[in-house]
């Protein structure tokens, strides 16, 4: 693996993490490394930087899903049709996105690797166990990614002494591998309510992602990791460093760095920590004007229309949603300036993902309801800073909630805490299809859905502009870039 991931070593290395924690600064002395190895610790988490962009992880997780899409609007947005064979779960080994994921997910895996062999323990230096054990749940957090993925992915665990062209291993080893792994390092990490930096509340989220896709990962289900999944969620709840905020948009504010209910985020600024760019993919060309950017966003990705009218009228998470007539920054009527001066009004009803000459303008343009969870700020720019969760308590409720129900418990309290926060009803008995429901409407555009979707036997069915697909649709391809730099990758895969 080290051979064939030189280059991305490359990559990876260039991208500095200012927001982190466990921060990589210039000029540090080797003897600082000594002292305190977390400040070397900054490259394992560089490939997350991409994860809403360049790394296709957001665009895998929900342009294939029943949510998002990303019509083509004439001329704009066909790309080659790489948004379209995600929605239509049409991609092969060559989608960009398919492609783009493997190589950051392997970046975080080589320098975790590498960071682990350059330290040794030694007795009773807390320090350096606790760096660590935080560097293998980061390892572990890459494994769950790719094995979520991809399935079958060669499991490497060695830096210098690494097979430089490796088979495949199965899934379901490991999945054992990396929540054995994650189960003993979590004794060495520190209480910490850092929300870049690896924590017990962060590690013990991992846990809970896996122990609920567990059926998934072995293709068997054991009541146990049921058990296991809820005992974590009331360990996170457990600790009171957490809460849900007061209202729906406190969490993805444009400062929302210590927001009380994010567990663990990506860390962006809109200078020095760039990439979080899903405004500029959303919302039309002259939103600009709603929001006094200094940049004009591209009109494109847009909720499904039968997505968006699961949300009750009254439910406070349609402010994460532009839809209707739009408007300047002070009240005034915006007209679309690329259509003839028309309304600017979105329309939540999108009348094909192809979208041709045959369209009005105001179909080609205007379609398609607009997504701002994460709020736009007044004078954005191409960047936004706002911090993306990847674990935040919300979610954790609704883990807990489905690991009760699925033992045959009742799992109410914890649903009816999100919906009585989206100004809704309690729920009585829920079920998991009901679950599923209310994680799709407070998940939404957090690349949750595909694998929700999956878990519940559910992203196989047909959509809008979607047939039914198959199971195997349930991974991507290993990309052919792989294959082409390692012919062992496509031999049947082995035990670890």
């Amino acid at each position: 693996m080290k051979k064939i991931s030189a280059i991305i070593l490359i990559l990876v290395a260039v991208f500095g993490c200012t927001k982190l924690d466990d921060t990589l600064y210039d000029r540090i002395l080797p003897s600082d490394y000594i002292a305190d190895p977390n400040l070397k610790m900054s490259p394992i988490y560089a490939p997350m930087r991409d994860f809403l962009d360049w790394s296709g992880w957001w665009f895998a997780q929900e342009v294939t899903a029943d949510a998002v899409v990303c019509p083509t609007r004439a001329g704009d947005w066909d790309d080659g049709g790489k948004w379209r064979v995600l929605h239509q779960h049409a991609w092969d080994n060559n989608t960009e996105a398919v492609n783009s994921m493997w190589s950051r997910f392997y970046g975080g895996i080589i320098e975790a690797n590498k960071f682990i062999e350059e330290f040794t323990p030694e007795a009773g230096n807390e320090v350096i166990d606790e760096a660590l054990a935080k560097a293998k749940i980061l390892r572990a957090y890459y494994y769950y990614l790719l094995i979520d993925n991809y399935k079958d992915v060669p499991y490497v665990t060695e830096y210098l002494t690494a097979d430089p062209q490796p088979r495949r291993n199965f899934r379901n080893e490991i999945f054992l591998a990396i929540v054995d792994e994650v189960e003993k390092a979590i004794p060495y990490v520190k209480p910490s309510t850092s929300k870049t930096g690896v924590t017990k509340a962060m590690a013990w989220s991992l846990l809970a992602k896996l122990y609920l896709n567990h059926a998934v990962y072995t293709g068997s289900v054991n009541p146990g990791y049921w058990v296991k999944a809820e005992l974590v969620c009331d360990s996170i709840i457990g600790l009171g460093n957490y809460s849900l905020e007061p209202n729906v948009f406190a969490a993805f504010a444009t400062n929302n760095e210590n927001s009380s209910e994010n567990i663990w985020v990506i860390p962006y600024d809109e200078d020095t920590y760039t990439g979080h760019n899903l405004h500029m993919r959303t919302l039309h060309y002259n939103s600009n004007r709603t929001f006094e950017m200094v940049v004009g966003p591209w009109n494109g990705f847009a909720l499904v229309e039968n997505f968006y009218n699961t949300y009750a009228e009254n439910d406070f998470r349609h402010d994460w949603f532009l839809v209707g007539q739009q408007y300047t920054y002070t009240g005034e009527p915006l007209s679309d300036l690329g259509a003839g001066g028309l309304p600017l009004v979105f329309n939540p009803f999108i009348p094909s993902l192809v979208m041709g000459a045959g369209n009005t303008p105001q179909e080609i343009r205007m379609s398609g309801v607009r997504v701002n969870k994460f709020a736009v700020r007044r004078g954005a720019k191409a960047d936004l800073s706002n911090d993306f969760p990847i674990f935040r308590l919300a979610d954790v409720y609704l883990m807990r909630a489905e690991a009760k129900i699925r033992q045959g418990n009742n799992g109410d309290s914890d649903v009816n805490m999100i919906r009585n926060r989206a100004g809704l009803e309690d729920w009585s008995g829920v079920t998991l299809p009901m679950l599923l429901e209310e994680r799709g409407r407070e998940m939404v555009w957090e690349a949750h859905r595909r694998q929700d979707l999956i878990r519940f036997g559910e992203f196989n069915k047909a959509w809008w502009e979607k047939e039914a697909s198959t199971p195997d649709r349930n991974v991507f391809p290993i990309p052919q870039w792989v294959i082409d730099s390692n012919p062992n990758i496509a031999l049947d895969p082995i035990s670890l």
